[in-house]
């Protein structure tokens, strides 16, 4: 088992409930889509999951672990078979792309091989083996801001990639990339996550993307699971449920400090077929 949750709550410092009584499973090897209209508790959800909020309610059982019972090296240890992939990687402009991918593995480093390495690149043949499927290894050497944010979408994929994590989270991974690009880049992650026997959850804005790429259909909204389906289950009838906005309460569109909930319309994204 990848991960559980159980009647899982999650409540920001505001006071705003982003989750409610979540229950859900992923067994190891599974690649699953979070899709849902913004402000629905995504980005929330997966930042959860990668152990950078914890739980209000409920529990989470993580990689066999309960990441709330621990502290310090375990913790570290826990977050270091975690592979996150944000929508907007936190790369420092002026850092190198090399030494940002090999950052994927400060976590599993000694101290002095990590300080050694933000100095001077140890595995350059090792970044640039990640770079490659991206097709972004003549960038190795290239300061992070003088690249685009497709690309930089893509040096968060590598560091990742790098990693050799034992669970991939990725929040809208594909944004900022073309279209058959991000078909590249979510069949690249899915045949990572097929060979290496692990799971992948992946949030995704597109829904052709969700349904193309991964078997599994999380469908979330306002904090809560709306329908839990295999791919080829999903109709477009509970899609149009998902996205309509008549039901939204005006606390989720005003206090929802993950997102700006923009204008949807009332007709959910078209099934592709």
């Amino acid at each position: 088992m990848s991960l559980r949750l159980e009647g899982v709550g999650l409540t920001h410092a505001n006071g705003f409930q982003a989750l409610h009584d979540i229950d859900l499973s992923i067994t190891q090897g599974e690649r699953v889509a979070i899709i849902g209209p913004s402000g629905a508790g995504k980005t929330s959800l997966l930042r959860l999951l990668g152990t950078g909020l914890e739980a209000s309610a409920g529990q989470l059982q993580l990689l066999n672990g309960n990441p709330a019972v621990l502290r310090g090296r375990a913790l570290r240890r826990l977050r270091s078979r975690i592979g996150l992939i944000h929508q907007s990687p936190p790369l420092p402009p002026r850092q190198r792309v090399v030494t940002a991918v090999l950052a994927g593995r400060l976590g599993q480093w000694s101290l002095l091989r990590s300080l050694i390495s933000l100095c001077y690149p140890l595995d350059a043949a090792g970044a640039r083996a990640a770079l490659e499927p991206l097709d972004m290894q003549d960038k190795l050497f290239t300061r992070c801001d003088q690249l685009s944010g497709g690309q930089l979408q893509r040096v968060g994929i590598a560091r990742v990639l790098y990693q050799r994590a034992d669970l991939l989270l990725a929040d809208e991974p594909v944004s900022a990339m073309d279209p058959v690009l991000a078909d590249h880049t979510l069949n690249l992650l899915g045949k990572v996550a097929a060979e290496r026997g692990i799971s992948l959850v992946a949030s995704l804005h597109a829904v052709d993307l969700a349904l193309r790429h991964f078997p599994r259909i999380i469908g979330l909204r306002a904090g809560q699971v709306l329908f839990d389906l295999p791919a080829e289950r999903v109709t477009q009838a509970e899609l149009d449920q998902l996205y309509n906005n008549d039901s939204f309460s005006e606390s989720v569109m005003d206090a929802d400090p993950e997102s700006v909930l923009p204008t949807v319309s009332a007709k959910a994204p078209r099934r592709c077929t």
